[in-house]
């Protein structure tokens, strides 16, 4: 059997997963790592951390498949996105990583804004200007920290600093360049437009390929370091998101996924960028070169529930420790209890503000609705209902360029029944649950290698490695609750935007 080694390089540590080219999943090994928050807002991490954890979960890996390094056909990355890493000629870190969840950069943000229109920009990147890309992070440290700055030979990503480790090379690929702010989505090359306007050079940035493209061969450090054998093909993988959408099985146009995790967010495969008047959605460039993934994300999705089962079940919690169970099993028996509509009670779920659709870092969490008979059940179910109108709004964004028949939910949340049937019933869409529901990015590296490296033909092979085990049929008879509860939800966050800007305004 020949093998292929997927790293997913997430927020909170690495895990390495082996596929054999048969499709199954072999062996994972999960290597953590720390976060830091240095001062509010900032979030950062060490990339010699990403490293050893590389390392480390590699020979793990090796060990507990039993298997012979040979045997592996290619390494490939899936990665978080939109990080600022700068490092020198020799590929080592001048600073520790400002991540994804930083915004430290609002005043670069703002300067951006004033050099290109937000429109304009939006039209050649895909996203709007923000302090969440990397080439804010980058004019940040120009701004604050000029001796890095002027020491900076390139700006990584997390993927593409683990590929020099193991490559000596310098590239990044289309997916991760296209959470920059300054990449081209339309031409697939570095904006040069907008590297004059924010007066970025070139040369600080890594070349852009295909996310099949092979980077290079493992050399011979590297080979020490992780136990892989020297000359192994390194094919460059992509951005978390756009591995996602390929391990969900979206690889063609008209195909539409919906991740239930911490976050959550809306995507789909198109031959083209999908440009919003509102600027609601964005876009990131495929693992396959010739697609793009238009994408809408919220921010507190599986957040919002993990919130609800530490400040409000503390019984489900203990009887379930006492059972040997899930908390969520039986919070979602709870749940069941309350009819759909949650006996008309509202949830609006903006505990860390909201990214799509409403892009606006003040929003608040808050219960509407609530009467002496509103129970635990009813705050519970409304709290899943109204992620489901959050992720419906994205959804009626999205069919305003074409009809969605159906949508593939991955990711932890798609482990509950209760959920998926609630989403199915809000959105009145089959919901279609594949067979592996949290191996969808690492799966997605795994056959961007594979493609890569020709053990594939093309991306559709992920139909055979995850196919669809079942479908969740909307229940008609709940169609008209929530189709009178879905307006007032949108109407209720409009109404109370200036009470979050007041309650925003007494923290600043």
């Amino acid at each position: 059997m020949q093998y292929i080694l997927a790293h997913d390089l997430g927020t909170s540590g690495n895990k390495a997963t082996l596929y054999g080219v048969d499709g199954r999943l072999y062996a994972s090994v999960l290597a953590e790592y720390p976060t830091f928050y240095p001062h509010p807002n900032w979030v950062e991490q060490n990339a010699n951390d990403w490293w050893e954890a590389v390392c480390s979960s590699t020979r793990a890996l090796i060990q507990k498949a039993k298997i012979n390094p040979q045997d592996i056909l290619c390494v490939s990355f899936s990665a978080q996105m939109m990080g600022c890493l700068l490092v020198d000629k020799q590929g080592e870190p001048l600073r520790p990583m400002i991540l994804w969840a930083d915004t430290r950069a609002t005043k670069e943000e703002a300067w951006m804004q004033e050099r290109v229109p937000m429109q304009e920009a939006y039209r050649i990147i895909g996203h709007r200007i923000s302090a969440s890309y990397s080439a804010a992070k980058l004019l940040w440290v120009r701004n604050h920290e000029p001796d890095v700055y002027a020491r900076a030979y390139k700006m990584l990503h997390a993927k593409d600093f683990i590929i020099h480790k193991l490559t000596g090379e310098f590239v990044s690929d289309y997916s991760d360049a296209s959470s920059t702010n300054l990449f081209d989505i339309n031409t697939k090359t570095w904006s040069q437009k907008l590297l004059d306007a924010w007066e970025i050079p070139l040369s600080i940035l890594p070349v852009a390929h295909p996310s099949t493209d092979i980077a290079g061969v493992v050399h011979a450090s590297g080979a020490r370091a992780t136990g892989l054998c020297e000359g192994t093909p390194v094919v460059i993988g992509g951005g978390d998101g756009s591995c996602a959408c390929v391990g969900a099985g979206v690889v063609q146009k008209g195909k539409t996924y919906n991740v239930i995790g911490s976050s959550s967010w809306v995507s789909m495969a198109d031959t083209s960028p999908f440009y919003d008047e509102q600027m609601r959605t964005f876009n990131w460039v495929h693992l396959d070169p010739n697609l793009y993934t238009p994408c809408a994300t919220m921010q507190t999705a599986g957040y919002s529930l993990n919130w609800a089962k530490r400040n409000l079940c503390d019984m489900e919690v203990e009887k379930a420790r006492q059972q040997g169970k899930n908390p969520y099993q039986l919070i979602d028996g709870e749940i069941a209890s309350s009819p759909a509509g949650a006996n008309h009670l509202l949830f609006l779920p903006y505990l860390l503000g909201e990214r799509s659709p409403r892009w606006n870092p003040d929003a608040k969490g808050c219960f509407i609705g609530m009467q002496m008979t509103t129970t635990k059940a009813d705050m519970l179910r409304a709290i899943l209902e109204g992620v489901g109108y959050n992720l419906k709004i994205l959804i009626d964004i999205f069919e305003k360029n074409e009809p969605i028949d159906q949508i593939t939910v991955i990711g932890g949340g798609a482990k509950g029944d209760v959920w998926l049937q609630i989403l199915a019933d809000i959105w009145q869409k089959p919901v279609i649950v594949p067979a592996y529901l949290e191996e969808a990015t690492s799966m997605g590296a795994a056959i961007c290698g594979g493609v890569g490296v020709r053990a594939f033909e093309n991306f559709q092979v992920i139909h055979r490695f995850n196919p669809p085990t079942r479908t969740i049929l909307p229940n008609a008879q709940n169609a008209g609750v929530y189709k009178a509860l879905y307006p007032i939800f949108d109407k209720a966050y409009h109404a109370l935007c200036p009470v979050f800007d007041q309650l925003a305004a007494l923290s600043r």
